[in-house]
Order: C-alpha cells, then structure tokens, then sequence
C-alpha cells in the first residue's frame, strides 16, 4: 500500500509488512526484546533484593514480636506480684487492727487492776488475809492477783512485740509496692515503644511485601513481552527467507523470460500497457455487507494510489471517526503503528486469508484477540501520511495480493 514493502513482510510475518519493511521491523522487534531482557534482568535483580530486604524485615519483625512478649509477661508478672502484695498488705492491716484491739483491752484490764491497787493501798494484802477464813486460801488469793497482773503486763508485751512486725511488713509491703508500681510503669512504657517499633516493622515487611508482588507480575509480564518478541522475530526471520526464496525464484523467471523473449527469429510481441486507474477518476462509491467501510474508491486493485504507486488493495474515502468493521471472522495478528501505513491492523482469517487495515486513527483491538464478522476493529484517520480521511485496505491470500471486491461480494 502507502511502502512498496509492503507486500512481502504481511506474507511472511504471518503478520503483516513489506519486503523492505521486514529488515526495519525486525530490528525493531529485536531493540525491543533487548530492551524487555534488559528491563527483565533489572527487575529480576530488584526482586531477589527484595527477598533479601522481605527476609531481613521478616527476621527484625519476629525480634519485636519477642520483645513485646517479654515485655508484656514481665508487665504481667509484675501486676500479679502488686495484686498479691496488696491483698497480703491488706491482711495484715486487719491483723493489726485486731491485735490493736486486743492490746488496748488489756492495756485497759491492767490499768483498772493497777487503780484497784492503788486504792487498796499498802494494807491490800492484810484486807485479803484478813477476807479470808484461812490463810491457805487468802495466800492463794495474793498470788493470784500478782500473776493475773504480771500476765496482763506480759501479754502487752507480746502483742506491742506482734504490732512493731506487723508495722515493719506493712513498711516492706509498701516500699515494694511502690518500686513495683514504679516498675510497671516503666514497663508499660517500654511495652507502648515496642508495640509502636512493632507495628513500623510490620508495615515495612507489607510495604515489602507488595513491591516484591510488583515486581514478580511485572516480571511475568516482561517474560510474555520477551516470548512474544521471540516468536514475532522467528516469524519475520521465517518471512524474509520465505521473500528471499520467492524474489530469487522471480529473477529467475524473468531471465528465463527474457532469454525466450530474444531469442533469433521470433518477433518480441509485447502485451498492451495497461491504463492505470488514476485517483482522479470518478469516485466510485463501495460499501455494504461484507466491506470494512462505506466510501468513495479513491484507488482500486492494481489501480494508482495519489502519490502514483500502484495499490495492492483499495483506498476508500471515509470521514474522520468512521467506524472500521472486520471483514470476516477471524485472530487480530498485528495492532500497532507501522511506517507507511500509521496505526495498521491485520486480522488472520484462516486458510492463508489475511485482512489489512491501515491510516486508522484509533484501533479497537489488540493482537492476540478474536474477531468476527462486523466487529469495530478501528477509526478512519489520516495516520501514515494521508492526506484525508481514507482506509487502505488489503487483502491477502497465502501472502499474494488478492482483488477484494469479488471475495467481498461472497462474504
């Protein structure tokens, strides 16, 4: 169509481009697959980094898990020791106050023994032999009173004894109660660091975490663009050897044909030229079922494009945006910008039959998906070099260029 190597390349890719446009895609495709190697390493390389920083993160995320754990058996030990000695100080309190009470009894039982001597005086013991009937039980008696005195003295002793220990446990309860509560604090302090140190390390590890994920779907991807590529360079290495042979196999036919053509004796009779079919002449209108556009035949089969050269396809007026419809069904092949043609597109029909679309403003689909008859596949454009609005369009069948209007008519 709009390169003269056009034809050659849509043959042999299996996809779609000239002979001459073979050389240049395939150098492009192959600066593509470097570049896509290239950006594989790279982020190959960026992900076993990652593993690396993901394992180290992972490692330090754990060390926090254990400081928070210690920290918070430590705190727990610590709340369980206040507990006990609280309940431990609070016995003691109820102990003391007992004790207490009980010495102020018998501080209070002495005292009036002590008032009842002091009123009897020096003459107690005589009024108690003289009390008495005998002097057996009136000795008793005396005796009686000097112990019920000395046990009365001996138990405050006993009980002031009790109440200094109880006094001195209730100080040590307290002083460790409040080195205790000191120490929980201190704790439940650390243990707000950690958590928060924990849950820095935590994000780290996902932010990790997604970059790795970032870079394995990247890299999978870059590993289908890089199979891709080597699949399109095979095709188009195929494609050149296939036009190498088919070019070798045409010079030889010309010679072969020249060589009849003078040989003595026999007149050289040459076909008539045919008139080319010019852009200028009148528009004939195509369209309808089965053709990708409705439009003005600016250029037929094997007629002139406007720039002079001889079209392998037609070129059909169009307006701008114009829907571009697939011609049969079949798996889009190529889908993208090509020098000559701008944004092409190339649909496999199966059976050696393949569609080219090209000067598209926009396309509609990518390669690799399926199509069927009717199916918007582009937008009518001036991509490519055209003047105006118009869609070149080709047909082909087993690489060689085929008159669509007859094949359209069919469909």
């Amino acid at each position: 169509m709009r390169h003269p190597r056009a034809a050659v390349l849509l043959c042999t890719l299996a996809l779609l481009v000239g002979v001459a446009h073979a050389q240049e895609d395939r150098s492009d495709a192959e600066r593509r697959l470097q570049g896509v190697r290239t950006e594989l390493k790279q982020v190959a390389a960026e992900r076993r980094k990652l593993e690396g920083a993901r394992g180290d993160a992972s490692r330090k995320l754990r060390e926090a898990d254990e400081e928070v754990g210690g920290v918070q058996r430590s705190l727990q030990k610590t709340q369980t020791t206040l507990q006990r000695d609280g309940v431990a100080l609070q016995q003691l309190q109820a102990e003391r106050a007992k004790l207490a009470g009980d010495m102020d009894a018998k501080k209070a039982e002495l005292a009036r023994l002590l008032r009842a001597a002091q009123v009897a005086g020096s003459e107690a013991p005589l009024k108690a032999l003289l009390a008495q009937d005998r002097v057996a039980e009136a000795e008793r008696a005396l005796t009686y009173q000097g112990y019920l005195q000395r046990g009365q003295v001996q138990r405050i002793r006993v009980l002031s004894a009790e109440l200094q220990r109880i006094d001195t446990l209730e100080r040590e309860i307290v002083e460790r109660r409040a080195a205790l509560d000191q120490d929980r604090r201190k704790q439940a302090g650390q243990l707000s660091q950690l958590q928060q140190a924990r849950e820095q390390r935590a994000g780290l590890l996902a932010g990790i975490d997604q970059q790795y994920k970032d870079r394995a779907v990247r890299e999978k991807a870059l590993g289908r663009d890089a199979k891709a590529l080597q699949d399109l360079l095979a095709r188009l290495r195929a494609a050149a050897a296939k036009a190498a042979r088919e070019a070798a196999r045409e010079a030889a036919r010309a010679k072969a044909e020249a060589g009849r053509q003078s040989t003595p004796g026999k007149p050289v009779t040459r076909p008539p030229a045919k008139r080319a079919t010019v852009a200028s002449a009148p528009a004939l209108r195509v369209g309808g079922l089965g053709w990708p556009v409705a439009g003005n035949l600016l250029a037929s089969f094997g007629g002139r494009l406007p720039d002079g050269r001889r079209s392998d396809g037609v070129l059909i007026a169009a307006a701008a945006g114009t829907a571009v419809k697939a011609v049969a069904d079949g798996t889009v092949v190529y889908a993208d910008w090509m020098t000559g043609y701008g944004n092409i597109l190339i649909i496999d029909h199966g059976n050696g039959y393949m569609s080219l679309y090209a000067h598209n403003d926009g396309l509609s689909r990518d390669a690799g998906d399926a199509v069927k008859r009717g199916d918007v596949v582009a937008s009518v454009g001036t991509s490519g070099g055209q003047d105006s609005p118009a869609l070149y369009f080709e047909l082909r069948r087993n690489g060689s260029p085929v008159n669509p209007a007859g094949w359209l008519t069919r469909q």
